[in-house]
């Protein structure tokens, strides 16, 4: 089976069959500014899975596969939000993860944890049962680096 590609760079999300599938088949909740507080607010948990570009970060197709997994392998326990490139970048500060993609667990609001870049099924199985039964704690803090640019005598001051 041959699933065709987007070529560029920045393409729209949708335009990946596995991206719209989260939507149409798996009933995930498209999570942006305008619903990010009211959808993660719910009781109970979600998991907000942040996306980007699959030309940037080609393992964001592969976590579009495993969170339906996920979810049936923990029918019932959360519910799925997902942030789709912009929004994902806006929101990244919020929870701080270090690489992509990522998801994030909340309860009631109430950061729970994340789990950034790509595992092992078996790490993911115990990363959500781990984070289902974790207290909730404040979101780690993200400091934001910048690279030191060199001016045109390419000494860096």
């Amino acid at each position: 089976m041959t699933i065709a590609m987007p070529p560029a760079a920045g393409a729209d999300p949708l335009a990946y069959p596995l991206v719209r599938d989260l939507f149409a088949r798996h009933g995930c909740t498209e999570v942006g500014a305008e619903n990010i507080d009211a959808f993660t607010a719910r009781p109970g948990h979600t998991l907000l899975l942040y996306l980007e570009d699959p030309v940037r970060v080609r393992e964001t197709l592969d976590l579009a596969v495993i969170v339906p997994e996920l979810v049936r392998a923990f029918p019932g326990r959360f519910a799925v939000g997902v942030l789709l490139p912009v929004a994902a970048r806006a929101f990244q500060p919020r929870y701080a993860f270090r690489r992509w993609p990522a998801f994030v667990m909340l309860k009631g609001g109430q950061y729970v944890g994340a789990v950034d870049g790509l595992r092992n099924w078996d790490e993911y199985i115990a990363e959500v049962a781990r984070l289902l039964a974790a207290p909730t704690h404040p979101p780690p803090v993200g400091i934001a680096v910048k690279a030191a640019v060199a001016d045109a005598a390419g000494s860096g001051n």
